[in-house]
């Protein structure tokens, strides 16, 4: 297994301290790398600093300086910014106001952008998963039993995903409404991508077409799009709009 400093290293970066650093940095070819801990990834963005981390029980952390100038050097000096998967352990298990400490990585980098939510800098990738298709059952639903329900998975291509998104943005199609321009910062590239076959009506694998096949949608739309069967065609739910 490769150490964390000869993976660092063997992309052209480096640190003041590999002790406690967990931001690296290649002014050479302008990016920065950051261990992303498991603890504060939730599959579309990932904590990689906050204001609170300088200090921890009145005590300044060494290596929360370095990593503010290296968020700087994103947001300022245009710096790329990558990531790996750090697990996270506890100095004093179960204290989790204990220093972290790095169980174990993951030795493979990942592109992101940044963005700062109140006190924190996100790393996040291009935003909310797909909504998947919705199930309906057939069968009356009675309170408190306990019951399993067997359905099928499609798989969702996440670079078909990305080209739709490429070609046609992240505002819904069929209102025009803007996660970014209504949440500001922490809502940039939140959108759902609508399947116009749906997937559970192809029911093998087909070849998708991201521009013919694929269109964002605000989640909104989307329910609306699935809260009939057939569902609702693009165009249907733009009148659905203008009506009212």
């Amino acid at each position: 297994m490769v150490s964390r400093k000869a993976f660092v290293e063997s992309h052209g970066a480096t640190c003041s301290n590999w002790t406690w650093s967990w931001s690296f940095v290649n002014h050479e070819e302008r990016f920065v790398i950051f261990g992303a801990w498991d603890t504060e990834d939730d599959g579309s963005k990932v904590m990689i600093l906050d204001e609170e981390w300088a200090t921890l029980r009145d005590r300044r952390q060494p290596g929360y300086p370095q990593s503010r100038e290296h968020i700087r050097l994103v947001e300022e000096e245009g710096y790329r910014l990558l990531t790996f998967p750090m697990q996270q352990s506890r100095t004093e298990p179960g204290n989790d106001e204990s220093a972290a400490k790095i169980a174990g990585f993951t030795p493979k980098l990942s592109e992101r952008e940044l963005i700062r939510v109140g006190t924190g800098w996100y790393a996040v990738t291009d935003g909310l998963m797909p909504m998947p298709e919705e199930v309906r059952v057939a069968e009356l639903l009675t309170e408190g039993a306990a019951r399993t329900v067997q359905v099928n998975s499609y798989e969702r291509n996440p670079e078909a995903r990305r080209r739709c998104l490429e070609h046609y943005g992240h505002r819904c199609i069929v209102c025009d409404f803007s996660f970014e321009d209504r949440y500001g910062s922490i809502g940039r590239c939140y959108i759902h991508v609508h399947h116009l076959v749906p997937l559970s009506e192809i029911g093998e694998e087909y070849e998708v077409d991201p521009l013919r096949d694929l269109v964002p949608v605000c989640p909104n739309c989307h329910a609306m799009i699935h809260a009939v069967r057939p569902m609702l065609s693009i165009e249907q739910l733009h009148d659905a709009l203008r009506d009212d």
